[in-house]
């Protein structure tokens, strides 16, 4: 183990450490003592929102710290300058402004405003969402490199990262796309943002959360010392997005500055496994049964989309549980004991209102038809998702040189420092300099 990788351990157990202390305390070991006085336990109080002025300076600091990032890699091509804005990155984004404002979770807000009259989107918010994706177009995932604190939290504790088998790769990441539709079928339908309830960094940076958020965040990064990114590669919803806007980039991050010599440096250098390697000529034609299965796949598309549609739409009572009208109607339809004797604050609070069980239940129906309707939807997104996939398999592109996966690279820069074109003092360089001299 290398001494950088030592520094980075040892930070990495100190904050995890930390983290469990600070969970542990702030679970409720034993039940508070009753005494009979008239001390009364102070209301928790909660931090004033973050002024709008300030909020602008969120925006200005995220196209700074890309539009940095950008430079450092077409201009310098510097994976240590790229290092380092990424650590203020996680900084500020992070540990600063405690994940919040996040671009991760800005998809369901503008969802929200979509469907609901009732809600304004900020634009502080929709900025975030906008500005990686429209940079992703032009330049590739230049968010993902330096700005996302749920990224570069994870690429600062790599520490030995192993190869995922590609069938693996390729099966959980349709996961992303899966859940990024979920995370709008929710959203569409007022019930939950789950992309913010269940982030797994924000107890990290917020330095306290539910025991099993912290868990699982702390399971990641753990986890994340050996396979690179696992929530940014298998489970991040807006990273489904930049990656496909990231394919269309007018510009990408380029292993070498000039032509490729093929020097095979690169090849074990992305943890990401995001480096296609070049292709040989048997490798890059079609066969005949090459031909007929995409030939299949194409006619399957629409079964696809339609079994989809079909399979998420059949459970829509099992998707609409989450939302609070259709679990309480459940609820108390269920246990009709519970209006005399309210078991809970959720139950309790309706009965004080001027809703009555069966205006309750109707409501309900209301968010279970929408559930339906747009269970169809996800679920041919699902179907159409799972259809493309499988028709990537038998497309073949011809390569002549190492380069990066547009859709894949996450644009740290890695790969740029082990090239030697263009860096005469490169041991690479040195190592023929000394092989012809002998």
């Amino acid at each position: 183990m290398n001494k950088h990788t030592a520094i980075k351990t040892l930070v990495f157990l100190l904050l995890l450490t930390g983290l469990l202390s600070d969970a542990y305390a702030q679970q409720q070991r034993f039940p508070m003592p009753e005494f009979e006085t008239e001390y009364q336990l102070p209301e928790t109080t909660r931090p004033s929102p973050r002024a709008a002025a300030l909020e602008y300076v969120d925006v200005v600091v995220l196209l700074l710290v890309m539009g940095l990032t950008i430079w450092l890699i077409f201009k310098k091509r510097s994976r240590k300058g790229i290092f380092w804005v990424a650590v203020f990155g996680v900084l500020y984004f992070g540990f600063f402004r405690e994940g919040c404002i996040c671009s991760v979770g800005a998809v369901q807000n503008l969802v929200l405003a979509l469907f609901s009259s009732g809600y304004a989107i900020p634009l502080t918010a929709l900025a975030f969402f906008i500005f990686p994706l429209a940079v992703a177009l032009f330049a590739g995932r230049i968010f993902c490199a330096s700005a996302c604190p749920l990224g570069v939290i994870q690429d600062i504790v790599i520490v030995k990262p192993v190869k995922v088998a590609p069938w693996l790769q390729k099966t959980l990441g349709l996961f992303p796309f899966i859940y990024l539709g979920l995370a709008v079928l929710y959203a569409a339908t007022a019930t939950d943002f789950i992309i913010c309830r269940y982030d797994p960094f924000i107890g990290i940076f917020r330095m306290g959360a539910e025991f099993h958020m912290i868990v699982l965040g702390i399971g990641f990064l753990v986890t994340g010392m050996f396979v690179a990114r696992p929530y940014c590669r298998f489970v991040c919803p807006y990273g489904a997005l930049l990656n496909i806007g990231s394919q269309f980039s007018k510009n990408h991050l380029s292993i070498t500055p000039e032509d490729c010599i093929n020097c095979k440096l690169c090849k074990d250098s992305c943890p990401f496994d995001a480096i296609d390697f070049p292709t040989e000529e048997k490798e890059s034609r079609a066969t005949p049964s090459d031909r007929k299965k995409f030939l299949m796949y194409v006619v399957l598309i629409p079964v696809f989309v339609v079994l989809g549609g079909w399979a998420v739409s059949s459970s829509y009572k099992v998707l609409s549980r989450a939302h609070p009208d259709v679990s309480l109607a459940s609820l108390l339809i269920a246990n009709p004991h519970m209006m005399q004797n309210p078991p809970n604050l959720d139950v309790e609070t309706f009965l004080g209102s001027d809703r009555t069980l069966e205006m309750l239940v109707a409501d309900a129906a209301v968010v279970q038809e929408k559930f339906r309707t747009g269970g169809w939807w996800l679920g041919g997104f699902i179907g159409l998702v799972i259809a493309f996939t499988l028709l990537n398999q038998v497309i073949f592109r011809r390569r002549d040189i190492y380069q990066a996966n547009r859709g894949k690279c996450y644009s740290c820069g890695r790969c740029m420092d082990y090239c030697p074109v263009g860096k005469p003092d490169h041991p690479y360089h040195q190592q023929v300099k000394a092989g012809s001299n002998l």
